[in-house]
């Protein structure tokens, strides 16, 4: 009798709602990134569930804050993503706002990449 799912081939977002012990290879959601200020273009390595204020080392501008979870970033240009310790390797830049997304996509086949 075969099972209603395949339990071996889950789909990409049956995966990504799933906590990350239960997902089929064990890997936190959690990720760091360089986020480079608007203002003076220095570059700091963010961490996504950052719980204190992240300023800017040059400028002492806010570049994110605590939430309950993940950081909320404020507008700021997100220069690479590192997914836990796997760093990616595609080079891409990506335009982050508060109500933007928290995650590098192009593992997916989505490309953000600016011109």
């Amino acid at each position: 009798m075969p099972l209603a799912k395949d339990l071996l081939n889950p789909s990409p977002e049956e995966e990504r709602r799933k906590c990350k012990l239960k997902r089929l290879v064990q890997h936190p959601k959690s990720f760091f990134m360089d986020v480079k200020c608007p203002g003076c273009y220095k570059i700091t390595t963010v961490f996504s569930h950052a719980q204190t204020v992240v300023l800017c080392v040059g400028c002492s501008t806010v570049l994110c804050q605590p939430t309950g979870g993940r950081a909320r970033l404020t507008e700021v240009l997100a220069t690479h993503w590192f997914l836990n310790t796997n760093d990616c390797t595609k080079p891409h830049k990506l335009l982050v706002s508060e109500a933007d997304r928290t995650r590098c996509d192009h593992h997916l086949g989505i490309d953000h990449t600016l011109a």
